[in-house]
Formats: structure tokens, sequence, C-alpha cells
């Protein structure tokens, strides 16, 4: 594994400013999804953001960026009081040319890991949404929980470093474990096992027993089961996921079908112009009956 330089952590946003985000997100990529250019959205969405917030300069900021460069991550890393790192992270593998990470899922998923922040989040809650988005779409984990260890929800707490020494054990312990054996849950199991009501583990316990008996149960499973049902238990934010796409080549199957019938159509009103349709190949045949000698006339 790379050795990653770790980001500055930055101050966190006030609730108005994450209220602000979602919107900036979620509205910049609905008119991304009506072709407009990535300056005219930003050139418009200016003056609909609360006047109030940092926002309406940061945009006016981005958008001189994006006019320089043509990338929206170029001005995002320079703003690291605003963006965290892992905002700006998961926007550069959308721009990135041979990226199959598309920017539409990219705002998306910052669109609500916004709006987890505004209600909220918890540094459990958090971690577990953006490893996800990570794991989910490929986006790498050695830059990427670089990026995570670096947002400002985990400053001033043992969570930073715990994420960048799981992140060097990804390879080798299986993702449910490093929850679990850093849960309440995996502390009260070895106390109960050891008949120790004071043993205490030498590394820091950031999951409730609740998380941990998930993890628990999840070990050994793919992780995305486990995703699923911290969400359904917990509340914990879902990941969005790309949407399936409905362009040219998924309608090419459903295009060949509709060819080889006109293709027969126009076959049959050729054959009837020579006049050499045969209309017999279309006859239904009746089906075999059985030989005389083997019909049964009992009864008569």
């Amino acid at each position: 594994m790379t050795s990653v330089s770790k980001p500055t952590p930055q101050p966190g946003l006030d609730r108005e400013e994450y209220i602000e985000q979602v919107y900036f997100f979620r509205v910049f990529r609905e008119r991304l999804l009506e072709n407009l250019p990535a300056q005219e959205v930003l050139a418009t969405i200016h003056e609909e953001v609360l006047s109030t917030s940092r926002l309406p300069t940061v945009i006016e900021f981005l958008r001189g960026e994006v006019g320089l460069h043509g990338r929206l991550s170029q001005g995002m890393s320079l703003l690291p009081h605003y963006f965290t790192a892992f905002q700006t992270f998961v926007f550069q593998r959308a721009e990135e040319d041979r990226s199959k990470f598309d920017q539409l899922t990219a705002l998306e998923i910052l669109q609500h890991e916004a709006s987890y922040k505004a209600q909220g989040a918890t540094p459990a809650g958090l971690f577990v949404y953006q490893f996800e988005s990570i794991s989910r779409n490929r986006l790498g984990y050695d830059r990427g929980m670089v990026a995570m260890a670096a947002d400002p929800h985990y400053a001033g707490s043992q969570w930073s470093d715990w994420i960048l020494r799981a992140r060097l054990q990804l390879g080798a312990t299986d993702f449910g474990e490093l929850i679990y054996r850093s849960s309440q849950q995996f502390v009260d199991d070895r106390r109960r096992i050891q008949g120790d009501s004071d043993w205490s583990p030498s590394h820091p316990v950031l999951f409730g027993s609740r998380e941990g008996r998930i993890a628990k149960a999840n070990l050994g499973k793919d992780p995305l089961y486990l995703f699923a049902a911290l969400q359904r238990q917990l509340g914990y934010p879902s990941v969005p996921r790309p949407k399936k796409e409905t362009g040219l080549e998924q309608q090419i199957p459903a295009l060949q079908a509709k060819m080889s019938q006109l293709e027969k159509r126009i076959q049959l009103l050729e054959a009837e112009t020579r006049g050499t349709l045969d209309l017999s190949q279309y006859y239904a045949k009746p089906a075999d009956l059985p030989p005389a000698s083997q019909t049964s006339f009992e009864g008569t």
C-alpha cells in the first residue's frame, strides 16, 4: 500500500451551510441531467442559495475555476476550509478521464452526505456511509480513507487515527471484524469469556454494542450485507446507487428483434410481387391421429 500524507483537518461548518450544500448538489445534478453546461448552472444557482451563507462566494470561485481548468474538483481542492477532503476526492474520481464513476452519482453521494451532517451525523454513521461510498463505487481505499480521516467530524477524537490504521488492515482483516473489535459488544464478550468485568482493550472503543452485534452477525459475509443491516437497524444513511443506463446500448436487443420482423415482412412482399409466395408453409398442421387399429370404441 502506498504512503499517502494525511490532509490537515479543517473546522466543520454550521448546519446552515450543510443545508445549502444539499440544495446546491441536488440542483446542480438536476440541471446537468437537462444537459446544461456546468458554467451556466453555476451562474444561475449562485443567485438561488442563501445569501447569508458562504456558499454564494464559493460558487463564484468555482465558476471561475471551471472556466480556467474545466474541472470542478480543481476549485474544491483550493477551498479546504469549505469542502472536506472526502468531498473533493469523490468529485476528483468522477472527473478522471477514464473513470466509470460519473459526476451525477458523485453529486448525489455528496448531497446525501451533507444532508446527514445537517441532521447531526454521528462519527460511526458517517464512517460507514463514506466507506460504503468508496467500496460500492470502487473509488480506491488508499486515497479514499486518507481523505475520510481528515473530515472535521472525526477531529479531536481517536477516529482519525483509527481510520488510517484500518486502511492498512483491510486486505488481511474482514471489514465486519474491524467494526466488531472496536465495539462495546467485543468488550462485553471478552469480559464474559474471561470472567473479568474490568477487562479493557488496548485500542479505542468507537462503535456501540448494537453496531458490534450487527458486525458480529455478518462476519465473513459480503460487506454489503453489513451496510444494509446497519441501515435497517440503526437508520444509517444509504449510499445512492448508479441508475441503470437506458441508452442505445440497452435498446439494441429490442431494435434487432424489430429489424428481424421488418425483414420478414419485406421478404413476403417481394415474394408476392414476383408471384412466388407460398402460403402453405404458414398453414396450421392438424395433430397426427392414432392409427385406426389403436382407436378405442368401447361402449359402442
